[in-house]
């Protein structure tokens, strides 16, 4: 492959915590990102407030960011607020009101206005000194902001999301977060929507696919407090949920590497699955108390292979060509403008 085709930016993608078991919240590079804890989101008054309240409500979201911030205030983990704000700039002169549909609502219903009571934060919610407020975004991407700056001058690896609104900007900076390299987890009883629907389809169908783990406040603050003990294997008797919460089932042995096959934890056949299912090791995202999360969501777990142990042959099966050995990137084509 030519040199030109090793320095494209797919060629660089990487995951920045790869040489990590992968069941941790390391304290020193884990970063908790809570999006718009505004009151136009969650006071009743703001301008979105007719629009988010059933799912704040029924969530307790406010409670539950202020746990989660205050939990992780605790294990010194930091706390950056990404919050949105509008000036006339914005509008008379970039024209951002014809930019997407979700600009045309704030627009019309004149939110998260800047310096207003709107755009504020939350009084149970507000920055203490310590913390990062990001400069706002203007749609629902907050890494367009100063967000990878801040991350990198941080060390931060994992990143995780909570806040408003979930299908809009806690998933667009959730997978761009994941593209980035992050390893991404939400917090799905600390995030809201403008609806039930919106909130459900990203929490079970969208998130699980985009993230390591989908969790609760709670799970969370006791995977950090396993992490910071060092309590972060998997042991015969864990419960084994999914990416999406399912649960799976409980881990009936542990097994490690050898020369044949990859290490695995194996989950004997019972009401839900019919076969003996053998989970690879490095497919464990998270542990929390007793639970394991594995980074496949329950709902397509029976649709993979993995039905017997994992064999290092077939893992080098799945690992693909080397680059060097790849004339044609698409088999009959290389992407336009290379070698």
């Amino acid at each position: 492959m030519a040199q030109s085709e090793q320095e494209t930016p797919s060629a660089r993608a990487t995951y920045l915590p790869k040489e990590e078991a992968g069941m941790s919240f390391p304290p020193d590079r884990t970063a908790l990102l809570v999006i718009d804890p505004v009151n136009d989101f969650l006071s009743e008054g703001g301008a979105g407030w007719e629009l988010t309240k059933t799912t704040v409500t029924k969530n307790d979201v406010v409670g539950h960011l202020k746990r989660a911030i205050e939990g992780a205030r605790a294990c010194g983990i930091p706390i950056l607020f990404g919050p949105m704000a509008y000036t006339e700039e914005d509008y008379a002169a970039e024209h951002l009101q014809r930019r997407s549909g979700i600009n045309r609502l704030m627009f019309e219903r004149k939110m998260f206005l800047a310096g207003t009571w709107g755009a504020d934060f939350h009084p149970d919610l507000r920055p203490r000194d310590g913390d990062t407020v990001l400069l706002p975004h203007k749609s629902c991407d907050v890494f367009q902001t100063d967000l990878p700056e801040h991350l990198r001058r941080m060390g931060i690896t994992h990143l995780v999301i909570a806040g408003m609104s979930a299908n809009l900007c806690c998933e667009s900076t959730g997978r761009h977060a994941m593209e980035d390299g992050f390893d991404v987890t939400f917090l799905s009883d600390a995030i809201g929507a403008a609806s039930i629907p919106e909130y459900e389809a990203s929490i079970r169908l969208n998130y699980p696919l985009i993230a390591n783990a989908v969790i609760t406040v709670d799970e969370f603050l006791a995977a950090v407090g396993a992490s910071a003990a060092g309590l972060v294997g998997v042991r015969a008797g864990d419960a084994v949920r999914g990416s999406d919460h399912g649960e799976i089932g409980t881990v009936d042995e542990v097994a490690l590497a050898t020369e044949e096959t990859d290490g695995y934890l194996l989950v004997r056949k019972g009401l839900i699955f019919k076969t003996d299912t053998y989970i690879p090791l490095d497919a464990v995202a998270k542990r929390s108390g007793t639970d394991v999360f594995i980074n496949v969501p329950k709902l397509v777990l029976g649709t993979m292979p993995w039905g017997e142990p994992p064999s290092r042959a077939e893992r080098r099966a799945k690992h693909g060509p080397r680059a060097a050995d790849v004339d044609k990137l698409y088999g009959s084509r290389s992407p336009s403008g290379r070698e």
